[in-house]
């Protein structure tokens, strides 16, 4: 169920950002085009929902169908920030916990509720998720400008190429040099690629990539801190550790 509302992202999300390589193959929509992408995403929506009914769980149907409707939010947002130069650090982070960190949010969430977790376990793990999933989204963003291609499945500078004004540009535009916030400013509004070694540079030298990675860091451990009423065991280990694994990861 989750991983079908998941895939349904992704077909989505490379129909509108136009890629055409994801975890290092070609996209649905490169390979079958668009019509097919956003039918297929339809279609796992609407069995996913078809699943939900299955449990006769008003609860988890609740959590899922307002998961889904926030998820759609967080794309029209992030959408609406295309080539925007003024998005402060709290908008940028409305927009990821918005599109990525709901749906881990959910996930955790509805877990708990399937394994009749106490009212302070369910609120426990949601915290835990949405705080995973926004360590999650901020190092992807930062692989964007500091990981390697093959290892990461796409082409380095993808959001720069979008006009996605993601955190290492956020925090250049506000803390860079003078030439450094122009550079990138000029970069994100026209959405250059061919600016992108330039703009790598700049993130680099003004601690930009540093700042963000310590930010993934601190949401993380703030998911381990949400673990506190859970009972210590082998499956609170490997939270805490996937938690670990979120911000210490190159792909």
């Amino acid at each position: 169920m989750i991983e079908f509302i998941h895939t349904a992202t992704l077909l989505h999300d490379d129909v509108v950002d136009e890629s055409d390589l994801r975890r290092g193959r070609k996209t649905a929509n490169a390979l079958f085009g668009n019509a097919a992408s956003v039918l297929v995403g339809d279609f796992l929506y609407t069995r996913a929902f078809q699943m939900m009914v299955t449990t006769r769980n008003m609860t988890i149907l609740e959590v899922m169908a307002e998961a889904t409707n926030i998820i759609a939010e967080g794309e029209v947002l992030q959408l609406l920030n295309i080539g925007n130069t003024d998005v402060s650090e709290n908008e940028y982070l409305k927009v990821i916990q918005y599109k990525t960190a709901k749906l881990f949010e959910a996930a955790a969430r509805v877990g708990a509720l399937i394994a009749d977790a106490s009212a302070e376990q369910v609120r426990a793990m949601a915290d835990y998720g949405m705080y995973l999933g926004t360590a999650f989204q901020i190092i992807d963003d930062v692989l964007d400008y500091s990981g390697d291609a093959d290892t990461i499945g796409k082409s380095l500078g993808d959001d720069l190429a979008e006009g996605k004004p993601t955190l290492p540009l956020i925090y250049t535009m506000r803390n860079g040099s003078p030439e450094a916030s122009a550079l990138v400013r000029d970069a994100l509004e026209n959405a250059n690629r061919d600016r992108f070694h330039d703009v790598l540079n700049a993130v680099q030298s003004c601690g930009a990539l540093e700042y963000a990675k310590n930010e993934a860091v601190k949401m993380a451990e703030q998911a381990i801190a949400s673990l506190q009423s859970i009972p210590d065991s082998e499956v609170r280990q490997a939270l805490i550790e996937l938690a670990r694994l979120s911000v210490d990861r190159s792909a």
